[in-house]
């Protein structure tokens, strides 16, 4: 195992709701350390070069629109192995799928109101932490 940094998400209907506290739990509980934290309103452009990957699907529209509906929790998280740790206590993108006492299983209300989102490789963790953080801001 080795410790890792992984990019959080907490999504509008979660904020909306009042639950980053709540979800925050979960991901300490899980131990994974919150070491850089900001709450913002993604622009639409913001949004699609972040979703870039996905702007050929049909969904990419609805996602724009839906993240870009509220404010968002951007979280940078340390821990041992942090990415597959937070993908785990995620809980599978369909809440309908996810195994029980995760995030997703315990506060989405849809597949695109999933309340979370996490990078999934080295790659994607470190793209997406400097498309919001510069370094300075990650505090040990």
């Amino acid at each position: 195992m080795t410790q890792q940094y992984t990019f959080s998400m907490i999504k509008p209907d979660a904020t909306k709701r009042n639950l980053t506290g709540s979800i925050n739990s979960y991901l300490e509980k899980a131990g994974l350390k919150i070491v850089a934290q900001k709450m913002i309103i993604l622009t639409k452009s913001q949004a699609e070069i972040f979703y870039s990957e996905h702007q050929n699907r049909p969904f990419f529209r609805s996602l724009i629109d839906s993240i870009t509906s509220g404010a968002v929790m951007l979280q940078v998280l340390k821990g041992e192995d942090a990415i597959l740790k937070n993908r785990q206590i995620m809980g599978a993108t369909n809440p309908d799928d996810a195994e029980s006492n995760t995030i997703r299983k315990d506060f989405a209300e849809s597949i695109e109101a999933n309340s979370i989102h996490g990078s999934d490789n080295i790659d994607s963790a470190k793209r997406e932490i400097s498309f919001f953080f510069a370094q300075c801001d990650i505090v040990e």
